[in-house]
């Protein structure tokens, strides 16, 4: 994606954006546009090229933007609370598709944006909520996931990797980084579950559900995607990527995108 991006104002704060592909519909009952919700370190550049290649795949309108401490956006404070993911879903994202503009919306969330979009989902109205594509959700915790992050953290301070997010980040660097692990690896997460919002998610109305989980994802495993299917129902599917780690959409690149894609046109057609 271009290294220059809008900004849009939700809740008094500034968030770094960026619209792909062909202008969002204004008719309730057009085209959808595709929602990028990025993983916990992320932004709208680390998303790198894939939402401008799902967008042209299925001829949908594309919004990309970064949370509140990430990318471009204005920083958060520190410490974030463990619920930060619930304020995510029950009134950052509300607030930002109302500001946005979109009236219709699939949302493609990864890792920490795939749990914001169940939130979402499961805890909100979202009437215009036409489907959710998940990469390596987290619902509940793990014992591989906290490890993980521990290690994480561990790099962070002992090698470069703190620079290499500054790349992204710029100064929100800490507030990406520190704004992400510390809530996970602290006490109070053992117990996060998001298990509660799921049978809410077609409740009223179909939303149907892919779940993309590598087989390699050193932050979470198969379990996860069972107890989605299990909360969601018939509507949820998953599809098991062998080499390939927390990112399928990176990891198996041409496997994703056309799984994305026939998700999307089965929701539109």
């Amino acid at each position: 994606m271009a290294n220059s991006y809008d900004s849009i104002e939700v809740l008094g704060q500034r968030l770094e954006c960026a619209w792909l592909g062909p202008k969002p519909s204004n008719d309730p009952d057009g085209p959808p546009t595709l929602v990028f919700l990025h993983e916990g370190l992320g932004c709208v550049a680390l998303w790198r090229d894939f939402p401008e290649q799902l967008v042209a795949a299925t001829g949908l309108s594309g919004f990309v933007y970064s949370r509140q401490g990430y990318g471009g956006s204005e920083p958060c404070e520190l410490p974030r609370p463990i619920t930060y993911m619930h304020d995510e879903g029950l009134q950052v994202l509300p607030a930002l598709l109302a500001a946005a503009g979109i009236k219709r919306a699939i949302l493609v969330g990864h890792s920490d944006g795939a749990s914001i979009a169940l939130i979402y989902a499961g805890g909100t109205p979202s009437p215009g909520l036409l489907g959710i594509i998940l990469e390596a959700p987290h619902v509940f915790m793990e014992d591989c996931n906290t490890d993980a992050i521990a290690q994480v953290r561990e790099a962070y301070v002992k090698t470069d990797l703190r620079a290499r997010l500054g790349k992204y980040h710029g100064d929100n660097v800490d507030c990406a980084f520190r704004g992400w692990s510390e809530p996970w690896l602290g006490e109070g997460f053992a117990t996060w579950n998001l298990e509660e919002y799921l049978p809410n998610i077609c409740a009223e109305k179909a939303v149907p559900t892919l779940i993309i989980q590598g087989i390699s994802d050193e932050y979470g495993t198969i379990a996860q995607c069972q107890a989605i299917e299990r909360g969601i129902g018939p509507l949820a599917s998953t599809l098991m990527l062998e080499d390939c780690g927390h990112a399928p959409h990176n990891d198996q690149r041409e496997k994703v995108l056309s799984a994305m894609t026939d998700h999307i046109r089965n929701i539109v057609s």
